[in-house]
């Protein structure tokens, strides 16, 4: 997320098309994008639409926003990094998924770790695009209700 470039997305489409370069086995992948994303992003738009990033830099918009900044952020907000880190959103998204019932090959495709057929893969990147699709907003949804339901709710981050 933190390297994703304007170029990349096509909100219209609503997905995000991630180029093999950027990914670690070097296949495409294809994110879709729920309903809450792309609001997010074309509320972002005007603060850094006309540079390459959709998360620039603190100090110069020509690199991506370091993984230390989400860090950071969390540290912040209380977690502490036996708790929670930028990279773990990924395994809890996958258990809450799971958790769901949603398909573990949807699920495993869309965190792009599925084993794939090189041949195969090269002209087939869109893998159970239709399931991820609805996962993806569903899962959006599940993090919104989420956020309503906290809204009213004091929670004391303060430790005893």
């Amino acid at each position: 997320m933190r390297h994703a470039e304007w170029s990349e997305l096509n909100l219209d489409a609503a997905e995000w098309r991630i180029p093999g370069h950027k990914m670690k086995m070097q296949d495409k992948h294809i994110v879709p994008l729920s309903k809450q994303a792309i609001e997010i992003l074309q509320a972002i738009h005007p603060l850094t639409g006309s540079g390459r990033y959709v998360f620039p830099g603190v100090r110069t918009a020509a690199r991506p926003m370091s993984e230390n900044t989400v860090n950071a952020a969390l540290r912040r907000l209380g977690y502490n990094n036996n708790e929670m880190t930028g990279h773990g959103f990924r395994s809890m998204a996958s258990t809450i998924l799971h958790e769901q019932g949603w398909p573990h090959e949807a699920i495993e495709r869309q965190l792009a770790h599925a084993e794939r057929n090189k041949v195969s893969a090269a002209y087939n990147y869109a893998e159970r695009l239709p399931k991820r699709r609805e996962m993806m907003q569903a899962w959006a949804d599940y993090l919104e209700a989420l956020q309503t339901g906290a809204k009213g709710t004091v929670i004391n981050l303060k430790r005893a």
